[in-house]
């Protein structure tokens, strides 16, 4: 979208963001930005209309008094794009690690910390095109394919504020091609190691006051563990009109199938001696997830009133049903929901200084269809003598989000800026067992309030400090209070017994965070730097139960006694040596502490939550010649990541090194790249699905992450 009014374009001296993650820089030398910048990672021939979409998202990320990232995909897809693990690598404060599918464990400051890859995510606000992807069911991830985006907003924690994002994580932009920036036609084409490979066609272009974008994709792979493979096929549409100035509109449109085997989790003896291995239960039950076919439909309507307020108005429809296979049942759920997004932004002056005002409503409501249908699928336990395909039960998933809210930035004295607002959530679950009897449905309707100050002050075009004080608020799934239950049909209910009859109550998780930072350029380079402390209660956390031969593993979920989420979030991009025509050397580093805790808990004490890492660095080495050829080596390291809530046993640390070797045409019309993983063959777990009390014992909880690939790709674009 054309960027029509630059935010504050009244005062001459407001600062612009270089792109990439460069620093503040002012109006007038942002037109040099892309000549003079050092830390550019390619050469990149872009459209007036892209670089104002840019600058805009840029300008926007860096007026928030917090933690946020910019990601460009078009360095990202010079190398292998599968999973959001590749979109999100060299992120700090982002943790994103995949399972062998495609499902990814994205965490930011603890949200979902307890999940694993796979499950709804949770403690997130994603969006589409701004437009609302998480419901009251969650954030699916088979619509995230990342060959589709041109780039992703991430406004850590409570910074996603006039996104109407009141999770404790935040909120997650996906912002897709359209016509202004993507080629007239692309393929391309990825393969590799472990029987991975990847296609994608696409096209896009500005006729005239309209444009379109369009791109097929499908994907498959054998997968590392044994009982791993999937494939995945899609398309994602949008076509933009302007009707004139002051009027411009965008429908949107993704449908994507995925299926997965699934290998489940291993011990740490497993993942040491034999990492390919697939967990036997699973294999004994030829255990998959699928997603027959999501859709998600969207539009979005742009008015501008005048030269200073515009009205955005948005309306999503969203199914993404699933056929779960991985237990001895199979569960067939049905999810529909309906958004509205309606959003008021002015920029004017108020008591003589520059202000910009943000009133917004966003409300996401579960369509009456949602449910679930299970039915035998391995006879053991309480469901033997019953033919596969008997039904055990039938269940409602209701629920819906609405959230009022309003933001103000204003000029305090020259280049210090006050952030004040508020925000009222409104949220609605209901859940019911409706067969084989119905009982006594859960209704819980709560209101709650958000809100939130900050300051930010631009000492100079390269450096900028900040620091807020916040609220947040995260509603329960309305399946988790099933699942979490502890009432339990009786032994003489046929195959539904020792199944749960009915739903409990959860409270809200809230959460008030103090963060503090800044961001600049300086001798050591381009750097971001956020502390943050929240104090949560009644957090949601959810616990794997161990499975055995005649039950599956059950999620349970309730409230906890109060934690602690506190971290360092630190980006670092430093121009090592420039020898112009001989080319460049770059270092980028991303380090993210992660400090999550108990407070004072009757049963573990100050003990530390499970499932993330305390510290997480990536780091990447980069040569770049002016022709286009580019190299790097790259690392990461994990510390050792606690399996289970007592602190009993850990997954070991570990250390990871690759590298890549790729050229991208001057022209932008061809691409080709060598992408080298996990070059010492380490074997380590990738993933933790944390436990309750293992008592030392080394349980299977965590998924292996890949061993030593190869994988090579090619791209070829008309412009």
């Amino acid at each position: 979208m054309l960027l029509r009014h630059p935010p504050f374009a009244s005062s001459a001296r407001r600062t612009w963001p270089v792109l990439g993650f460069g620093a503040a820089l002012s109006f007038s030398q942002l037109a040099h930005a892309e000549e003079q910048s050092t830390l550019e990672l390619a050469p990149l021939e872009v459209t007036s209309a892209e670089i104002s979409a840019q600058e805009a998202a840029q300008a926007q990320l860096k007026s928030v008094p917090g933690g946020t990232n910019y990601i460009d995909l078009s360095s990202v897809k010079q190398g292998r794009v599968s999973t959001n693990e590749d979109v999100f690598k060299y992120q700090a404060g982002v943790y994103a690690k995949a399972a062998n599918n495609e499902g990814v464990k994205l965490s930011i400051r603890g949200s979902g910390i307890n999940r694993g890859p796979g499950a709804h995510a949770s403690g997130l606000y994603e969006t589409f095109d701004g437009l609302p992807l998480t419901g009251p069911g969650g954030t699916p991830y088979e619509l995230k394919d990342p060959l589709w985006l041109s780039r992703v907003e991430v406004l850590r924690g409570a910074n996603g504020f006039d996104q109407g994002a009141l999770a404790l994580g935040g909120s997650v932009n996906y912002v897709t091609h359209t016509g202004y920036d993507a080629p007239k036609l692309q393929v391309r084409y990825e393969v590799g190691s472990h029987g991975y490979g990847q296609r994608e066609i696409s096209s896009g272009q500005v006729l005239g006051d309209a444009d379109y974008y369009i791109s097929l994709t499908d994907s498959e792979y054998d997968g590392f563990q044994d009982h791993s493979s999937g494939s995945g096929k899609g398309v994602a549409a949008n076509f933009g009109y302007r009707f004139n100035p002051d009027l411009e509109t965008r429908f949107y449109f993704r449908y994507r199938e995925t299926a997965n085997d699934s290998p489940g989790k291993l011990t740490r003896e497993q993942i040491r001696h034999d990492p390919r291995a697939a967990n036997a239960l699973n294999v004994t039950r030829d255990s998959k997830r699928l997603q027959p076919g999501s859709t998600w439909i969207a539009n979005k309507t742009t008015l501008h009133l005048d030269d200073n307020s515009r009205v955005e108005a948005g309306l999503v429809y969203h199914d993404y049903p699933m056929d779960l296979r991985e237990g001895t049942n199979r569960l067939k759920v049905a999810y529909t929901d309906i958004s509205g997004t309606l959003n008021y932004i002015r920029q004017d002056t108020l008591f003589g200084h520059d202000s910009k005002t943000t009133l917004g409503l966003r409300t996401t409501q579960a369509l009456p269809n949602n449910g679930a249908s299970e039915y035998v699928r391995v006879p053991v336990g309480n469901t033997a003598g019953y033919a596969p395909g008997t039904k055990t039960r039938d269940y409602s998933y209701l629920g819906s989000d609405s959230v009022l809210h309003i933001g103000n930035d204003l000029e305090l004295i020259p280049d210090l800026w006050l952030t004040t607002g508020i925000a009222a959530i409104y949220t609605r679950r209901e859940t019911e067992v409706t067969y084989p009897q119905t009982h006594a449905p859960v209704s819980q309707h709560d209101w709650d309030y958000a809100p939130r100050i900050g300051l930010r002050y631009d000492f100079n075009p390269l450096l900028q400090v900040y620091g807020n004080l916040s609220r947040s608020v995260e509603p329960p799934h309305a399946w988790s209070m099933i699942w979490g239950s502890n009432k339990f049909f009786p032994a003489n209910s046929g195959p539904a017994s020792g199944l749960q009859r009915e739903g409990v109550k959860l409270k809200n998780q809230t959460a008030t965070t103090l963060e503090v930072g800044g961001r600049g350029e300086a001798w050591l380079g381009q750097w971001d730097l956020a502390l943050y402390r929240s104090e949560v209660r009644h957090e949601l956390l959810a616990v794997e139960m161990a499975a055995t031969s005649t039950s599956s593993a059950v999620i349970s979920e309730s409230n906890a006694s109060p934690t602690v989420h506190q971290g360092v979030e630190l980006s670092l991009i430093s121009p090592l040596w420039d020898g112009g025509n001989t080319g460049k050397l770059d270092l980028r580093q991303a380090y993210t502490y992660s400090d999550f805790h108990y407070r004072d808990d009757d049963r573990f004490g100050d003990n530390a939550l499970p499932g993330i890492p305390r510290h997480y660095y990536q780091a990447q080495l980069r040569y770049s010649h002016p022709t286009g050829f580019y190299t790097s080596l790259n690392g990461e390291h994990s510390s050792r990541v606690a399996v289970d809530y007592a602190n009993s046993y850990y997954a070991s640390a570990y250390t990871l090194l690759g590298a890549t070797f790729g050229y991208d045409a001057p022209k932008q019309d061809w691409q080709a790249w060598v992408d080298l993983r996990n070059l010492t063959n380490k074997r380590y777990a990738n993933t933790v699905t944390p436990g309750y009390d293992d008592k030392g014992l080394d349980v299977a909880r965590s998924t292996p992450g890949d061993g030593r690939g190869v994988y090579a790709g090619i791209s070829w674009s008309l412009r």
